[in-house]
């Protein structure tokens, strides 16, 4: 009895200390959990792409919805400065929990300082009767400047993403002149593209796009690409099935399936006077947060990134391929079989990034 009755004052004395000990635990393991800032900038942030992605960034649309990110916002385009500081305050005035700074510039050093992930979408737009030759000599001089300024103040590790056209060839300009980040971390969308085929497969087969996985958007973000749904599936209420042996028409997936896919970007800006701007913010978030975290188990997306020679596609092309990632790595799937069909829009779509990689050089070399 005397034994218990030492050991009830015991800890009665000692249990302050320890609840005291224990809240400090607690706490400290509360922070140790806490994700640590990532810095995002968005190139081109005064267009119409950069005022829809900004606010799903700011609400963890892309990263998340504990993580906490700095917005850096720049514009080639002196002119915009005003229109910058209004989106700031936009930005700002919209109280998101997970925003915790907004830096407006048109300085490109300041806008890549210390950055974690940039979204390229700046670059001097295509214009009515403008050829694609004369768009991308004129932007050859911009991504040459934001990439040195990017392997320069950027940290070591940034994720850089490309849409602003011709994206496969101004990722390939950033990987030249930004040689200190990394080639595995330089990629350009083709998402929109890969979406937009889920969609025409899902409105044939009159089921949901969720429903449909599995294309493949091979080459270039042109009117080139090649959507193929040779290794395509749909979920039914009896399991997965292939859509190509479910689609009535062999002529319709070559066909009218394609050039719908190739030309969606045409008939948007046809029907709305502008171009993508609400759906390209919206697969961009979705690209990087593949990249970041995973994609879902049994499945890949597309990504334009660094050929390896996979499926005979020339080595250092920026090329659209099949992607699976987790934890922040991504992989080309590998030992597809290729049909003679899509082999040969497979080598089209490489020959113009081809011929468009030797027209950098030619433009580059002349600066």
């Amino acid at each position: 009895m005397e034994y218990l009755e030492l050991l009830l004052k015991g800890l009665i004395v000692l249990f302050p200390f320890a609840f005291h000990w224990m809240l400090i635990t607690y706490k400290w393991s509360f922070r140790k959990i806490e994700k640590e800032l990532i810095k995002v900038l968005v190139t081109g942030a005064a267009g119409q792409i950069g005022y829809a992605i900004l606010p799903m960034i700011a609400r963890g649309v892309m990263l998340g919805p504990n993580q906490p990110v700095t917005l850096h916002l720049f514009d080639n385009i002196k002119q915009v400065d005003e229109a910058l500081n209004g989106i700031k305050m936009e930005l700002i005035d919209a109280a998101f929990p997970l925003l915790k700074g907004v830096i407006a510039t048109t300085d490109i050093v300041e806008a890549c300082k210390d950055v974690n992930i940039a979204v390229m979408l700046g670059g001097l737009l295509r214009k009515e009767g403008m050829e694609r030759m004369d768009m991308m000599s004129k932007n050859m001089s911009i991504y040459m400047a934001q990439a040195l300024a990017l392997g320069k103040h950027a940290t070591a590790d940034c994720k850089v993403l490309v849409f602003a056209k011709p994206s496969n060839t101004n990722a390939l300009i950033l990987k030249e002149f930004a040689p200190s980040i990394p080639e595995k971390n330089i990629r350009c969308l083709t998402r929109l593209d890969y979406n937009r085929a889920l969609n025409q497969i899902a409105k044939r087969l009159k089921v949901h796009a969720s429903d449909v996985k599995n294309i493949i958007i091979w080459g270039n973000h042109s009117s080139t690409h090649h959507p193929d749904v040779n290794h395509a599936t749909f979920t039914t209420k009896n399991g997965e099935r292939l859509v190509r042996e479910h689609v009535a028409s062999d002529h319709w997936l070559k066909t009218e399936f394609i050039n719908t896919v190739q030309h969606r970007g045409l008939a948007i800006n046809k029907a709305r006077k502008a171009s993508s701007a609400l759906s390209a913010a919206s697969v961009a978030c979705d690209h990087i947060c593949d990249w970041v975290f995973r994609t879902p188990k049994g499945m890949w997306v597309s990504m334009g990134v660094c050929s390896d020679g996979s499926y005979g596609i020339k080595l250092g092309l920026i090329y659209s391929f099949p992607i699976k990632c987790e934890n922040g790595k991504w992989s080309i799937v590998q030992g597809l079989k290729i049909d003679e069909f899509s082999r040969a829009k497979m080598e089209a779509t490489a020959k113009e990034l081809i011929e468009e990689a030797s027209f950098a050089k030619s433009c580059l070399n002349e600066q």
